[in-house]
């Protein structure tokens, strides 16, 4: 009931104090992660694409906070925090992977987990390369150059891991996707600034 009460206060808020935009994103982002992404993680390793969505929306209620409105660089945000949440969670779920299952959390699937692991890992951190070459949000070519090599280092230990499962891998993983985010966004506001 007290979750209830917060999140009901914090869109009304939203929608009163700043506008309606973020409040509608915020109320979508608490839908989504509360009736799609929380039951399915009980049902389905799919459950990490679809907490994906939800999970990358903050840039975009920010945005549109800030602007009242989305915009390509909006979407190229979400679309960063978007992916790297993969290899990122695919870390933690390999390096917890029988605490998840002894929870009753489907995070890995029973079959096949590593090349799971190795799809949701390698396939994003590609996808995170080619977002870096677009000159949409990375305008300057320091920007662009220094979060290329940022996405190249990341692609790099997810192929690793996904190459050579280990809790190792996934650590090295895991702090290489925490080092990246904020390194990315550092540059990206250092190149509009």
């Amino acid at each position: 009931m007290f979750g209830i009460l917060l999140a009901s206060a914090g869109t009304v808020y939203l929608a009163v104090a700043v506008n309606l935009l973020a409040s509608l994103l915020a109320i979508l982002t608490l839908l989504t992660y509360l009736f799609a992404y929380t039951p399915l993680k009980r049902k389905t390793p799919i459950c990490t694409l679809v907490g994906a969505f939800p999970g990358a929306m903050p840039p975009l209620i920010g945005w549109a906070a800030a602007t009242g409105r989305l915009s390509v660089l909006s979407v190229e945000l979400y679309g960063f925090l978007f992916l790297w949440q993969f290899p990122h969670f695919m870390a933690i779920a390999w390096t917890y992977r029988e605490d998840y299952a002894r929870a009753g959390y489907l995070v890995l699937p029973t079959e096949n987990r590593n090349r799971f692991v190795a799809w949701l890992t390698v396939l994003p951190t590609l996808g995170l390369v080619i977002l870096s070459l677009v000159p949409t949000a990375l305008a300057g070519l320091v920007c662009r150059t220094g979060v290329f090599l940022l996405s190249l280092g990341l692609a790099s230990c997810g192929a690793q891991l996904s190459l050579r499962p280990s809790n190792v891998g996934a650590r090295r993983l895991l702090l290489a996707s925490i080092v990246y985010l904020p390194l990315v966004f550092v540059l990206m506001v250092a190149d509009n600034v």
